[in-house]
């Protein structure tokens, strides 16, 4: 069975990912992706090449070629026909535009055929939705929330649900949208009502038996219907804890899959299946090096200003008493070497030996790949090493990131904040614990480290592209396309795909076996 997929706001495509991915006796073809950003939309459409082409072998060399930095494109005359293909599925629109409207209505005149059981897939923007966004909105002057149009994109989602009439859709956003308010109006009391009745949330007033849909939770009871009152309904049961099912990640989430009325039954659950560590995520990583920023980096010069924070860290961390983190200091240490082969973006050896549990190993790894794609380290200056160094060794020994000022008593630590002493500031320096999930991989890994420090002590740096993109269970033979900046803001926006999967799963069990009333 083949159901097509149109898939908006598509970010990088971790959603879609999932779905194309599935291999359960469903296919679905994502026959339209739009996406607003040219370097996600770029990273989209290789990702569309990929699928045109991943099963034939010859074609897919060309692919791997273009990864492996033999070529510099990733199709030639052979593959340029599977590349149109891609093009043609793969839009740069905006959303909301009437011109782009327009563009997106003939898509779907053409691909959908008029047919009932197609998916909607995608996720408004979430940044007036989310917390962090919500608080830099209130420092803005004359700032009105009825006046951001992000808060209402998600009509724009519902446009498309009024028009195509999806038999399901999938709507992913932030936490955060649950106690967002526009005025008197809770926004996620409303999304509900609109999402179940489309064709009255657009026009204002029923049409003949316009079906609507029946809005349900992934992990529990929650349903919520046409004349439901939403004020019976539990937002928080619709909130994913990705940590959960597998996800190496501690990601909230809310998803909201419709159902059209006509469709009978509801999907299985999605079952915990525990969580994996971000050691479990990145432990086989290439070991690399960081960067010293402001022109002043080479082998050397880092080796001298690692060793340098060092031997001044440990002998500071024995004097406060803090032998266990003065030992991991010193162990860390031996491992600083300016000759040592530390990597690079196009890495000569994939991984290195750790027992990595077998689905990650599985969805992850790709024979083919001779190197290891986005896994370059970001530059930071030489006060802010020692920083990392400090809070490395710190979570290694106390299973917990230093928060607070008072965690960062050793020299050379404090920064040069006024208010550093003030709360305020208490978590900037956040090291990810090896033997548990990360924290959310969010756009803000594309601004600085600070927030994203590698749990290895030696390494002395925030995570790469790659490792933030493993953490989101992105496969490694998956490219991100932009400067590194672009690709962190791709890599925090996303869905993770193989939470995606389960999602798809559900979905094709659902359809598999549905009837009509």
């Amino acid at each position: 069975m083949t159901i097509p997929v149109v898939d908006l706001f598509s970010g990088p495509g971790g959603l879609g990912e999932g779905f194309a991915s599935l291999d359960d006796g469903t296919t679905f073809r994502i026959v339209v992706s739009a996406e607003k950003d040219p370097a996600a939309h770029e990273t989209l459409q290789l990702r569309s090449y990929f699928r045109h082409i991943k099963n034939h072998e010859h074609d897919l060399r060309v692919y791997y070629d273009f990864c492996n930095g033999k070529t510099q494109v990733p199709w030639n005359a052979q593959t340029k026909k599977a590349w149109k293909a891609a093009e043609d599925e793969v839009r740069l629109l905006t959303l909301g535009t009437q011109s782009d409207n327009k563009v997106m209505d003939g898509l779907f005149s053409a691909r959908l055929n008029n047919k009932k059981d197609c998916v909607l897939i995608g996720g408004p923007p979430c940044q007036a939705y989310s917390l962090a966004g919500r608080s830099r909105n209130i420092g803005k002057e004359n700032y009105r929330p009825e006046d951001d149009d992000r808060h209402f994109l998600y009509r724009e989602y519902l446009r498309v649900i009024q028009q195509v009439r999806p038999a399901v859709f999938v709507m992913e956003n932030v936490k955060g949208i649950l106690s967002s308010r526009v005025g008197d109006n809770q926004i996620f009391h409303e999304i509900l009502k609109d999402l179940a009745d489309p064709n009255a949330a657009l026009s204002g007033k029923k049409k003949g038996k316009e079906l609507g849909y029946r809005i349900l939770s992934l992990t529990s009871d929650t349903v919520y219907a046409k004349g439901v009152d939403p004020e019976s309904i539990d937002p928080k049961s619709f909130v994913i804890k990705t940590e959960d099912y597998g996800i190496p990640q501690a990601r909230h989430r809310v998803i909201l899959l419709g159902v059209r009325e006509d469709i009978i039954g509801s999907p299985a659950k999605l079952k915990p299946s525990g969580s994996f560590t971000v050691l479990d995520a990145i432990g086989d990583m290439p070991r690399i090096r960081s960067r010293l920023s402001r022109g002043l980096d080479s082998p050397t010069n880092w080796a001298k200003a690692v060793k340098t924070h060092f031997l001044e860290l440990t002998a500071d961390a024995r004097k406060h008493g803090l032998d266990d983190i003065a030992s991991k200091l010193d162990e860390a240490a031996g491992w600083i070497n300016p000759d040592s082969s530390y990597g690079s973006l196009r890495c000569t050896e994939q991984t290195v030996s750790f027992n990595q549990p077998k689905p990650l190993r599985t969805w992850y790894h790709d024979s083919n790949l001779a190197v290891v794609l986005n896994h370059e380290s970001r530059g930071h200056m030489s006060s802010d090493l020692r920083r990392y160094a400090f809070a490395a060794a710190y979570g290694a020994v106390n299973k917990v990131s230093p928060k607070g000022h008072e965690k960062f008593c050793l020299s050379g630590l404090r920064p040069n904040h006024e208010n550093w002493e003030s709360g305020k500031f208490a978590d900037r320096f956040r090291v990810q614990i090896a033997n548990a999930p990360s924290t959310t991989v969010t756009s803000h890994i594309s601004k600085d480290g600070h927030y994203f420090i590698h749990p290895d002590v030696s390494q002395c740096r925030s995570l790469t592209v790659r490792e933030a993109a493993r953490l989101q269970t992105f496969p490694d033979n998956y490219f991100f396309m932009g400067n590194r900046t672009q690709q962190f803001h791709q890599v925090g926006n996303a869905v993770p795909p193989l939470l995606a999967t389960f999602i798809a799963r559900a979905v094709s069990n659902l359809l598999g076996g549905k009837g009509s009333q």
